[in-house]
């Protein structure tokens, strides 16, 4: 028996996946159609050798034991190597092109093979348990966490996103965004109770100080107002004053009118005025009323409800969608944005969180592997019957091609062994008979 030469074609991943760079693949068929040639070259040869070593002991006229034995060995030889280049042979083609009856085996069946393909894979490779398993013991989790804390690796993720946002944003039509938001809203807005809601959001607010700072801000914009619009105050005085009243004495009206004003909203500023202390205690009545009362909670609800029912109001949550498709396709866009740095930042703090905890990685391993468990049944004799239509729809030319590139070489084998297989039986044979004689 012999086995392949060092100097066989290399049968690397890259040429055979689906997908792979066209010229590698190519040269990998390059390699293995000359591997193929030179194995076939050394069968044929070994056959023709035997035939010719028949032919010579033929032309001996007296032969000896050892001529005899020679001749016994190369008629077994040329037997066993005609018998199996006859076998090799019609599994691709007919031999000799002659029309005989079970040979050309591959091309004649190459639905059945499809079909026996499909159904190989659908029942020892779609097993739901096994998808189940190979997907556990590959830890999808770590291995996703460890990719993605590459930033380089975050970043082609993002930029692959932002890539494809914009097209499926722009394909959405005005019409459709402006009814989905508007309608959206309006029925989380309609199928919420906003008495609590207000009631904690105020609560934040008073908490940490932020309502008395709002209503120094409105503090703060009267008195802005009051003094950019002191000649409008003057005029307005001016023009409803009697006529025989002197326009000096309207203007130190007006002028004492402001000046009072800005003495009672400067005195209102300090954070222990007792009117503070009284707009405090107020925000923490309405708290507890959002809370518990219900005629405060029916009151905000039909705000809700008059305010929603507002032409202006359906307009301007309609254009929220539009506003907001514009914006994200704009931060889409943009290489340097916000967004996009943010999506960055977001993946590799998901991937660290991930990495450090190994529980997380296992929650999430079983849960691929539960889902994985779950799609798999459906689709199994689907995928085996996209095998079988694929393989079924292939050019017999081409399927014959490459099942003889891949496996041919080692058939040339079964040729060389059988023909010196072969030969040792002859001589064997003729052994056990010419000691029995």
């Amino acid at each position: 028996m012999t086995s392949p030469p060092s100097d066989a074609a290399p049968a690397g991943p890259a040429a055979d996946r689906p997908g792979a760079d066209r010229p590698a693949a190519l040269a990998g068929d390059d390699l293995r159609r000359r591997a193929l040639a030179r194995h076939r070259f050394w069968a044929s040869g070994l056959l023709v050798a035997v035939a010719a070593g028949f032919v010579a002991t033929l032309q001996v006229p007296e032969p000896g034991f050892w001529v005899l034995l020679a001749k016994a060995g190369c008629e077994a030889a040329l037997v066993g190597g005609l018998a199996d280049w006859f076998a090799v042979t019609a599994l691709f083609r007919r031999p000799l092109g002659l029309p005989i009856p079970h040979t050309a085996v591959i091309p004649s069946n190459q639905a059945r093979i499809g079909e026996g393909l499909g159904r190989f894979v659908e029942h020892h490779f779609l097993e739901p348990d096994l998808v189940a398993g190979r997907l556990l013991s590959a830890r999808p989790s770590a291995r996703l966490a460890h990719w993605l804390a590459e930033r380089e690796h975050a970043e082609l993720i993002v930029e692959r996103l932002a890539a494809a946002a914009p097209v499926l944003l722009r394909s959405i039509q005005d019409r459709e965004i402006r009814g989905f938001v508007a309608g959206a809203l309006e029925r989380e807005l309609k199928g919420r109770d906003l008495g609590p809601l207000l009631g904690r959001l105020l609560g934040l607010l008073r908490e940490g100080g932020r309502h008395q700072e709002l209503f120094d801000q409105a503090l703060a914009t009267v008195r802005r107002l009051l003094a950019e619009n002191r000649e409008r105050v003057f005029r307005v005085i001016t023009d409803r004053s009697r006529w025989y009243v002197p326009k000096t004495i309207d203007r130190k009206v007006a002028t004492a009118l402001l000046e009072g004003a800005d003495e009672i909203l400067a005195e209102l500023s300090t954070r222990d005025h007792e009117a503070r202390r009284r707009f405090d205690a107020a925000v923490g009545r309405w708290i507890e009323e959002l809370h518990s009362d219900p005629a405060t909670r029916a009151r905000v609800a039909e705000w809700r409800d008059r305010l929603l029912a507002n032409p202006q109001m359906r307009l301007y949550l309609a254009g929220l969608g539009e506003d907001l498709r514009e914006r994200l396709i704009g931060e889409f866009e943009d290489p340097d944005s916000a967004l996009r740095e943010a999506l960055v930042d977001g993946l590799q703090a998901l991937a660290r969180a991930m990495e450090q905890d190994p529980h997380m990685q296992e929650r999430l391993d079983r849960r691929l592997a539960e889902i994985a468990r779950g799609l798999v049944p459906p689709f199994r004799h689907e995928i085996g019957g996209f095998i079988a239509e694929v393989v079924k729809g292939w050019e017999t030319r081409t399927v014959v091609e490459r099942i003889e590139l891949a496996v041919g070489r080692d058939l040339q084998y079964i040729r060389i062994n059988g023909t010196l297989v072969g030969a040792l039986v002859g001589c064997l044979l003729f052994l056990a008979t010419h000691s029995l004689i």
